[in-house]
């Protein structure tokens, strides 16, 4: 019997984070006298810093100097973070307890890198509720790419086609149709309005909205 697995973005699906991640690159484009567009929160929203650092940003386009950077970013984040500018977003706890009691498997496909993960996991006390995860360290091709779900979803055995995406940005909504799941789109970063154009199968306010038997079915009612 093909399995459902629940597939869960990290940033802004289960945490809010988006403060911090702000403040991070605000603090190293200071440290550093680098340009920061106005848009470039927006623009990178759900990217790899492999991506925003060359692309978005236009700060390197050299490997080296684009890990250099990133890492400082990430670690300026863990700082901001643990100073209190995350939270817990509504209905994760919950929802991936009741999934993890109905025998539904949770794991984690994000862009976000391992440690800002553990951090959260240590925080929040969040790290027993899930199965397993693929970080940005873990793929090549980031969103829209399908890579990290895919990934995430084969950890443990799950049928694309039953498991559900939980994603609140562009490119990760597009990644979950792109991989054949069933895609919910969280409006905790962008309006309803937004979200639409998207196509994701559902459109919820946040994980308190989610019916976990949707999940037991393996199709939305």
């Amino acid at each position: 019997m093909s399995r459902t697995v629940a597939v869960f973005d990290w940033d802004g699906v289960v945490i809010d984070s988006s403060t911090a991640h702000e403040r991070s690159w605000q603090a190293l484009a200071r440290e550093e006298n680098l340009p920061l567009p106005a848009d470039h929160f927006k623009r990178g929203f759900g990217k790899r810093n492999e991506v925003i650092i060359p692309e978005i940003l236009g700060w390197s386009k050299e490997p080296a100097e684009i890990r250099r950077l990133s890492e400082k970013k990430e670690a300026a984040y863990r700082t901001i973070a643990r100073s209190g500018h995350i939270r817990l977003l509504p209905g994760a706890r919950e929802l991936t307890q009741s999934l993890a009691e109905r025998g539904i498997p949770c794991v984690i496909g994000t862009s976000t890198h391992k440690a800002n993960l553990a951090l959260a996991f240590e925080m929040f006390d969040l790290e027993h509720l899930f199965q397993g995860a693929i970080a940005s360290e873990d793929v090549t091709r980031g969103k829209p790419d399908p890579e990290v779900f895919l990934k995430a979803c084969a950890l443990v055995g799950g049928d694309p086609s039953r498991s559900f995406v939980f994603e609140d940005s562009f490119s990760g909504l597009q990644a979950g149709l792109a991989g054949g799941f069933i895609t919910i789109a969280l409006a905790t970063t962008h309006p309803r309005e937004a979200l639409e154009p998207q196509r994701a199968h559902r459109i919820v306010q946040d994980l308190s909205e989610v019916n976990p038997e949707w999940l037991v079915k393996g199709q939305i009612d």
